[in-house]
This record gives C-alpha cells, sequence and structure tokens, in this order.
C-alpha cells in the first residue's frame, strides 16, 4: 500500500499510519470507532511517537497543570522527637537517588517494559492490548508510565480543587468518557516527553501513585510494609509494592496478603524475563511467604498517636493543630491552614519537653486518677519564663478525638480557650487577685500599706470601672480564710483574703485592673466573649470570670521573668516539604510591667507557703511564689506557682458544671471543703519537684526596691513635747496616722509627747505611734538624801 499523504502534505508509511489508527481505535475502544471518526478528520504522522502531532488533539490541553504533591506533615518535640502525622493522602515525597534500583526496575518491568524506548504512548503496547481485547474479551491497557503518571496528576489535582467529578471522571476506564480521557491523556503524555527526563518521570510517578490502602509514593509504601526507606528496599520488596498499583486495595499486602503474593510473583516473572533478576532470585522470591518479608509500621494520622510517643502529649497536639487553624501565618483561611496541615508537608518542631511533660501527666494523674469516681477533672500547664514555650500539658483524661469518644476518652482540652480545642474555660478564684496587686503596685501603692480586711456589707457604688462609679447594690462578703481588721497588703495576699483585696480594688479602677490581665494575656475563654478583657464587675476581682490555666500560666510566668510577658507558644520551627523555613506564629516577647513592679509580685507571692499554702511545705531546694485559688463555693480550685525558670497552673474542678467540691473524696483523700491546696497545690509542688531537680541551678527572685515594699519616704513632723492633741492634729495634717502606744516617766509635762515611731521619715500614710509622759518618776523608797546620815561606808557588803 503505497504511503497516503497527508493534509499538510506530509507523507506517512502505512506502517505508521496503520501504528496512529490502531492507537485510535484503542483510544475509542470497539463500538466507539465511528464516534472517534468524527472528531478525528485528518491525522499525520512522524518519525516517532514524540513528534506524533493529531489535528484531533488540537482541542485538548497540551500542557499538564500540576501542583507540589501532596505530603504527610509531621509534628516534632523540641528533642526532636516525632508526636505526629497529618495527611490526606500518606505520602513522603523523595528523589529518584532515594528509591533502589530494584524498585525503579520493578515498576518499569510490571507497568511499561518499553518505557525508555517510547515518546509518550506505545503503539506496539495499544496493538497487543487491541488484540488481547478483540479476540480475549479482555480490557487490557496499554498506558505507558507516562500516560499513568498524567492520570495520577489529573486525579490528585481534581482532589486538590475539591472537584470530586473531575476526580471521578479521570478514573473512569470505558464508556465515552474513559475514551476522552485516554486520548486527553495521550495528548498530555507526548507534550510532556518533550519536557521531561525519562527519569524526572520515573521519579514523579513513584511518587503519585498509589501503593495500597490510603499509602501513596514509594517511600510511604516501603516504610508502611517493610518499615525501611525505599533506597534500601531489596528487590522482592521492590515486586511486593510495584504490584500494587494494578488494584491498590486488593493487593495491599497488609489487607489481602495471599493475593498480593500472587500478585508479587507476576511481577517476578516479569522482572526475570526482562533481565532484572537471576532465575535464582525468582526461585528463591517466588517461594517466600509475602508474611515473612513483612514488618507492617502503620501511619498513624493525628493526635491521637501522640500519646504512645510522650505520655500524654494527645491535647498538646491538638492544641497545635489549632493554633495553625487559628492563624494567618498558616494561609488566608481555615480551610487553607487545614490544606497546609494535611498536605503541605510540613515539619512541626514544637516546644514539648518530652520530660516535663511525662512528670506533669504522671503527677496530674496521680492526685485525681483518670478512672476517679467523682469524675473531677485536672489539668496543668506548664510556660517556661522569658520565652513563653509551653514545655508541658497535661490532663487527666485520655485524649480521643473519635466522634464516638466517651466516659473518659475525650478530646477537650481543659487548659486553653474554646476556640483551641477547650472548654469555656473555668472560674480562676483567687489566682486572678495578683492582677488587683499588679494594678496597685503600678499606681504607686506598696506592699505594706494597710487596707481594711474586716467581713462586711459594701455597697458596690464603692468601686469605680472606667471611671465612673458603678450602680448601687448592697453586697455581702466574706472572707474564706479569716482575716479582720486592718492589715498590710503583704498579709492580705498571704492569707488571701477577699475584703482586703475588694478595699484595694475600691482605690483602683475596676476596668484598668481587667486591662492590665489582658495585657499579659488573661482573657476570657468563653466562646461568647473569647480574648475579650474580663467584664469590669467587682466580683471578678475575686475571680469570678472565666479563664484558662494556660493563659494565667502565661501571666504568672511574666512575674518570674521580671515583667517580660510573652504569648504562650508551642511552635518554635516550621518547614515546608522543601526544607524551607515558614513564617510561625511569634511570642512577641516584651517588657510588660517594670521589673521591680515584677519583683514586688514575687515577694508578695512568696509567703504563699506561710499562708494559704502552709499545708504544701516551702519548697526545699528552689525558690518559688504562687497562690492558691478557690471559688466562693469550692466548685473550681487552683494553684498557680512559678520559679524563674517554670511557671505552671494546675486547676482541679468538674469541667462541665459548677458543683461544689464538699465533702469530697478524690483518690481515697477525703476534703470536707476543697481548696486550692488540697488538690491542685499537692499536684503543682510534687511536679515542680521533680520538674526542678535536674542538675541545673534553680536562681531566685530579685527583691524589690524599698520604697515597693514601704513606699517612697516623707518626712515625718517632731512632735515631741506636744500635748497629744496636738501632735495628731499636727500629723494627721502631715498625712500620716496616729495611735497612742503607751507613757512613760519624764519630767516634761504628763500627757505631753516623750517619743514617736517612726521620726525622721516613714511612707506616707503610715501610722506614727506616740508614747506620752506620764510624769517624773518617784525616788526609790528608802533612799536618803547623799549629804546625810553616818556610817563609815563599810556596812552591808
Amino acid at each position: 500500500m503505497a504511503p497516503t499523504p497527508s493534509p499538510r502534505g506530509r507523507q506517512v508509511t502505512v506502517v505508521q499510519a496503520l501504528a496512529l489508527l490502531l492507537a485510535f481505535v484503542l483510544t475509542a475502544g470497539v463500538g466507539g470507532l465511528l464516534t472517534a471518526g468524527l472528531v478525528l478528520p485528518t491525522v499525520a504522522v512522524a518519525n516517532t511517537a514524540t513528534d506524533l502531532s493529531v489535528e484531533a488533539f488540537e482541542d485538548l490541553p497540551s500542557e499538564l497543570e500540576t501542583k507540589p504533591l501532596s505530603e504527610k506533615s509531621v509534628m516534632l518535640a523540641a528533642d526532636g522527637t516525632v508526636l505526629a502525622e497529618f495527611f490526606a493522602e500518606n505520602r513522603v515525597v523523595v528523589p529518584l537517588d532515594q528509591v533502589s534500583v530494584q524498585m525503579q526496575n520493578a515498576v518499569v518491568a510490571t507497568e511499561d517494559r518499553r518505557f525508555y524506548q517510547h515518546g509518550g504512548i506505545d503503539p506496539a503496547g495499544m496493538v497487543r492490548a487491541m488484540v488481547q481485547n478483540q479476540f480475549n474479551d479482555s480490557t487490557q491497557g496499554a498506558s505507558t508510565l507516562t500516560q499513568q503518571y498524567v492520570k495520577n496528576v489529573l486525579i490528585e489535582t481534581a482532589v486538590r480543587d475539591g472537584d470530586l467529578a473531575a476526580a471521578e471522571a479521570a478514573r473512569e476506564a470505558d464508556g465515552p468518557e474513559g475514551y476522552a480521557r485516554k486520548l486527553r491523556e495521550a495528548k498530555l503524555a507526548i507534550a510532556l516527553e518533550k519536557t521531561m527526563t525519562k527519569d524526572q518521570i520515573l521519579e514523579n510517578y513513584l511518587n503519585i501513585a498509589q501503593f495500597g490502602v490510603a499509602t501513596y509514593g514509594v517511600e510511604s509504601a516501603a516504610l508502611r510494609y517493610f518499615s525501611k526507606h525505599a533506597v534500601e528496599l531489596t528487590y522482592l520488596e521492590a515486586a511486593t509494592i510495584a504490584g500494587i498499583t494494578q488494584s491498590p486495595t486488593a493487593f495491599d499486602p497488609v489487607k489481602n496478603p495471599e493475593d498480593s503474593q500472587g500478585r508479587r510473583n507476576i511481577v517476578l516473572r516479569l522482572m526475570h524475563e526482562q533481565g532484572f533478576i537471576s532465575q535464582e532470585e525468582y526461585d528463591a522470591g517466588t517461594a517466600t511467604p509475602i508474611a515473612d518479608t513483612l514488618r507492617v509500621s502503620e501511619a498513624q494520622n493525628g493526635c491521637m498517636a501522640a500519646g504512645n510517643v510522650v505520655q500524654g502529649s494527645g491535647f498538646f497536639c491538638d492544641y497545635v493543630t489549632h493554633v495553625i487553624r487559628n492563624d494567618p501565618a498558616f494561609g488566608e483561611t481555615p480551610e487553607e491552614r487545614e490544606e497546609t496541615l494535611l498536605r503541605g508537608g510540613l515539619t512541626i518542631t514544637t516546644t514539648l519537653d518530652p520530660r516535663l511533660q511525662t512528670v506533669a501527666d504522671n503527677q496530674v494523674k496521680a492526685t485525681v486518677p483518670v478512672d476517679d469516681p467523682t469524675g473531677v477533672g485536672s489539668a496543668m500547664s506548664v510556660v517556661e519564663p522569658g520565652t513563653g514555650q509551653i514545655k508541658a500539658m497535661a490532663e487527666n483524661r485520655n485524649f480521643n478525638n473519635a466522634a464516638d469518644a466517651a466516659g473518659r476518652d475525650s478530646s477537650v482540652n481543659y487548659n486553653t480557650s474554646y476556640s483551641y480545642g477547650g472548654s469555656n474555660g473555668f472560674m480562676p478564684g483567687s489566682t486572678f487577685k495578683p492582677f488587683t496587686l499588679l494594678e496597685w503596685l503600678k499606681t504607686g501603692h506598696n506592699l505594706n500599706q494597710r487596707v481594711n480586711g474586716s467581713e462586711r456589707t459594701l455597697n458596690t457604688n464603692q468601686f469605680t470601672a472606667c471611671g465612673s462609679r458603678y450602680p448601687s447594690q448592697t453586697w455581702k462578703v466574706g472572707n474564706a480564710e479569716g482575716g479582720a481588721g486592718m492589715m498590710t497588703v503583704m498579709q492580705a495576699t498571704q492569707q488571701s483574703v477577699n475584703l482586703a483585696y475588694l478595699s484595694m480594688a475600691m482605690e483602683l479602677d475596676l476596668c484598668t485592673i481587667m486591662e492590665g490581665a489582658k495585657q499579659l494575656g488573661v482573657t476570657s475563654a468563653n466562646s461568647g466573649s473569647e480574648g475579650e478583657a474580663i467584664s469590669a464587675v467587682p466580683s471578678n476581682v475575686l475571680g469570678s470570670g472565666s479563664t484558662s490555666p494556660l493563659q494565667l500560666a502565661g501571666a504568672y510566668a511574666t512575674f518570674a521573668s521580671g515583667g517580660i510577658y510573652c504569648s504562650p507558644i508551642a511552635i518554635t520551627n516550621v518547614k515546608n516539604a522543601d526544607g524551607e523555613d515558614q513564617p510561625i506564629p511569634d511570642a512577641g516577647c516584651h517588657q510588660a510591667i517594670d521589673p521591680n513592679v515584677a519583683a514586688g509580685m514575687n515577694e508578695a507571692m512568696s509567703n504563699v507557703w506561710n499562708g494559704t499554702g502552709r499545708s504544701l511545705g516551702a519548697p526545699s531546694f528552689y525558690t518559688a511564689s504562687g497562690k492558691t485559688g478557690t471559688t466562693t463555693r469550692n466548685e473550681h480550685t487552683w494553684f498557680a506557682g512559678y520559679t524563674p525558670r517554670l511557671a505552671s497552673v494546675v486547676w482541679v474542678g468538674y469541667p462541665d458544671r459548677n458543683q461544689p467540691m464538699q465533702g469530697i473524696t478524690i483518690n481515697g483523700r477525703y476534703a470536707r471543703y476543697a481548696y486550692g491546696s488540697s488538690f491542685a497545690g499537692v499536684t503543682w509542688k510534687n511536679f515542680m519537684d521533680e520538674a526542678l531537680n535536674d542538675g541545673q541551678p534553680n536562681p531566685g527572685f530579685t527583691a524589690p526596691t524599698t520604697d515597693l515594699r514601704f513606699g517612697q519616704q516623707v518626712g515625718v513632723p517632731s512632735v515631741v513635747g506636744q500635748d497629744q492633741a496636738s501632735a495628731t492634729a499636727t500629723l494627721q495634717g502631715a498625712g500620716f496616722g496616729v495611735t497612742v502606744g503607751g507613757s512613760t516617766p519624764s519630767d516634761i509635762t504628763p500627757g505631753s509627747v516623750v517619743s514617736q515611731s517612726p521620726s525622721g521619715s516613714a511612707t506616707p500614710g503610715s501610722t506614727i505611734t506616740l508614747t506620752l509622759s506620764s510624769g517624773p518618776a518617784a525616788p526609790p523608797a528608802g533612799e536618803q538624801n547623799p549629804g546625810q546620815g553616818g556610817g563609815n561606808g563599810n556596812n552591808g557588803g
């Protein structure tokens, strides 16, 4: 048959024309030829398949649009320990030189023996498949590796775009849609071979192909089935993996080992026929049960696996995922951020210290066990002062984010606020009082200033909020820890005296107290008001608002660091799939409060061991400050404490309701009334004792100035010699209080001032103690005038 001229004047041979025709017939499929003829009016064939141009292809895309492959992300602890993996497709992309030659050979032998000879499509293979399909009623395909790569890209792109219909169409094998897909794949494959080398195509195929149930890419397959890297695969292991792609579910060696073994042996035969393995290797391989070769390591997707690596770390892991979903550093929308986590191939290095996490988890669950009959919850957050790094996050629950989680299995993180996986927060009780103390010191007051701590009925109009008097309402307030009369702020803090702190708040503005707390990260944790300053109402001075252990830990870490506030952070580094550093949330460390004010806070709270925390006993080898917290009816109890190295906060209470913990037995320990020192304090003390006993130095705190302790000294008028009334008027006129400390004999007029204390200088508003004259002293009985009487001086003796 003579060559047939093409419509463009190019001559084609009969063989070339037949090859193209057969390729087209295969594309159209039996029964689809007429339809195909209508869309292929003319063809032209050059000397190689790569140079093939088909006018029917002109309306089809010739450029393959690709996106970066979906890769799993990995979360690491601070020491590099892998905590968890996250993926929509379990894939690790590797270069071709990290795939064993035997693995490359196995895929070529199985999928496309003429891979290195054809130009994207294989006419010879098409003829073979067409004949088989015609005479054996089979449905053999003739797709080359290049075409299969194209198909996988089209599926991956459709899935990434959320176009499930397009993804299904790309998988379609039969019918008109299947014919159209094959035609499109052929054109794209031809074009692709002009821009990529064979090795590049093979590398891309090995990384994109599915090699089992939820297993994508040869590296993930090697890790899953053989617990080794792809570069280490033997010919027998390679044959197992190469055989899977024909049907990823049916030939998954974990799910269907018998079928997988049969398929593996077919691959071994193909490898032997094509000279990749010897007869001896073939015989040995087919005689080896597939079960003897497997060393399965199933990838664990998500945070439920983290607790198996570092004890109790599931809640921290979950917190990190919420940071990623909430922070614009990881994408413009929550959906984009989720996509980045599940497909971006991130390596996320976190702040978690495995040793401290294990200690925290042990101690939280030792005090309030997971299965304690009461159902009481407990949580601990540990933050490093000066960096904001979250070192541990523990909870007496088993992390489980499955939809059917029940009982003591939960994904609710008691340490955090609502949008970070937490509850609606808990009332902090007296652990919130330090924010009133903070404002007290910031506004020039001092630690030894005296305030009224007596129980009494107040009127809320005694308080100022945002510059205006609070609306009038009577309010009867008691002192849970006792306390009465005038006392110093140091004493009020040591004993956590409610009325003393309310007296302090009356001299301040409630709005500035709450704003001061917000500046240190303590805000409402409730879903309806999350992130807002806690309401400026009088009762919130005593901790009736809602916040979280993590927020309090960040604030108390500010006191520990000398006033440097850092937002608590859980991530120190993120790299993308190419190993490039990515933007991450910044701790924003800055000098939030004056170092001397921070020193005053530390000194005031250092006396907790002699006050509300006395039952715990003072730390023996480190200096610490802290505060107990108990709500009105013992519903929520806290201990917040810190050293210059660590700040940790423990909460204990019912997580889903404000139920009093009264007459309660937890882990065999009875408490008539649960206080901050009862269970939370025990957990805190046991944790810190173990955490800080690591051979590292444990420095103390810097002392505050005398002015902050006692106030700035001013001159005290001397009233010595004045009568009591005049002296009192003089001192009160100078702003001092006056009290009489007694009397003493003196030659000055009785009732006049003999001495005063202090004298010279004192803090404004301090009390001056007067000692009055009781008149001249009477001579002792029997005393004689020295000029009278006899005796020679030798009497007595």
